[in-house]
């Protein structure tokens, strides 16, 4: 790719304020320094850190509040608060649901997918309220109104690790207050438990799960109804069922996607059809959405975009490397699965295996949030952690096309 003329300080408009953006606009400040102009939007004022939400119902972590103007400012950005409504491509204009209207010379659109409600008659972790509704769970096994929970990944989730957690913690809970009669199943179109992370870190979790008393059932696409799943064949009874939310793109005006709403990008971030747009994280077309393959594609995109400007770096594609940290409520626990298809088995570890040991692996972003909270508690997972990591060679979903 030829980088184009360096101009006077071209603006970078970051759409979106989650992980992927604030990843990129790191990204860009690092590796572009002040020769370029960068404006964050967003529509909430606050970087919310939400990986800990698994955890809230059980009193053993909580989610992060940054402030995002706080943050451009770091970095010397702008921050304006609105949310991204259309794209004008030729006219290189974004315009905003509050009237905001920015030119720009390269747009990264971070601004994530849009949660769905899969089953009615579930608690969907993610969703308005689903903490109260866990936390009325646990008090209704607790005094004995339920006794049967189901918890069940939708066809359509990519990222099924936060119900695992939920599982488990769940059951923790209720074996430590001694109510033995409690049936927990977990049911998923997986045929073997986080089977994307391979044969040994899914063997492992089998064992967690088994030893926790938590049924697998696995390889079924499963219907919920009210006070009953149908897995496969089989019908299980239940009392309460919690699963995650489906997500959907957001199919923004003026930007090609595919048929679920989800912008096509290449591997160096750029989208499809459409010049000097760029995204990166859940609102692409890539068939996994988790923070750290988020984080890493808005790095790629960053790259691509410091490249195109002339600051003489070079374009690196995207190479997804997942790793994930499993909370359970135990001591601190670690676990590496294979890279790619190096030899070598998964192996335990009681120290943490990247630095910061943040629930989200980032290059940047974990990093500046450990440094700029002193106290350091985004960096000290209060309850266990298995960590898995994995090299992926991803397909996206829903269609392609060539890149640009």
């Amino acid at each position: 790719m030829t980088p184009e003329p360096p101009a006077a300080q071209p603006h970078v408009v970051i759409a979106g304020g989650g992980v992927a953006g604030l990843e990129a606009l790191i990204a860009l400040r690092d590796l572009a320094g002040d020769r370029l102009k960068l404006t964050l939007l967003a529509p909430e004022p606050d970087f919310v850190y939400r990986p800990m939400a698994v955890a809230e119902p059980f009193c053993l972590g909580h989610i992060e509040y940054h402030a995002l103007a706080a943050i451009a400012h770091d970095f010397d950005a702008a921050f304006v608060r609105d949310a991204l409504a259309e794209v004008d491509p030729v006219a290189r204009r974004v315009g905003g649901r509050a009237g905001t209207a920015l030119g720009y010379d390269s747009l990264l659109v971070a601004t994530g997918a849009r949660p769905e409600t899969a089953y009615p008659h579930a608690i969907t972790f993610g969703a308005d309220r689903a903490p109260e509704a866990l936390a009325g769970l646990l008090g209704d096994l607790e005094e004995g109104n339920a006794h049967r929970v189901a918890f069940v990944v939708p066809a359509a989730a990519s990222w099924s690790l936060p119900l695992y957690e939920l599982a488990i913690m769940t059951a923790r809970d209720v074996w430590g207050m001694g109510m033995d009669e409690v049936q927990l199943t977990f049911v998923t179109r997986e045929e073997r438990p986080l089977e994307i992370f391979g044969a040994e870190p899914s063997a492992l979790v089998a064992g967690v799960l088994a030893r926790e008393r938590i049924e697998f059932v696995g390889g079924v696409d499963a219907e919920v109804e009210r006070g009953a799943v149908l897995a496969g064949d089989r019908r299980i009874e239940v009392d309460r069922t919690v699963t995650l939310p489906a997500l959907a793109g957001p199919r923004i005006p003026g930007l090609p996607a595919n048929a679920d709403g989800f912008l096509p990008v290449d591997p160096h971030g750029r989208v499809w059809g459409v010049r000097d747009v760029y995204a990166a994280g859940d609102v692409t077309n890539g068939p996994v959405k988790q923070g750290g393959l988020a984080a890493q594609q808005a790095v790629a995109a960053a790259r691509a975009i410091a490249a195109r400007h002339g600051t003489g770096v070079e374009p690196e594609p995207f190479r997804p490397v997942l790793r994930g940290m499993l909370l359970t409520g135990e001591d601190p626990r670690w676990l590496r699965g294979p890279e790619g298809t190096a030899p070598g088995g998964a192996r335990g570890a009681l120290q943490a295996l990247w630095w910061p040991p943040t629930k989200i692996a980032t290059r940047y972003l974990a990093p500046y949030l450990v440094g700029r909270d002193r106290a350091g508690h985004l960096g000290q997972p209060p309850v266990d952690a298995l960590e898995v990591r994995r090299e992926l060679d991803l397909e996206p979903a829903g269609g392609g096309g060539p890149g640009r």
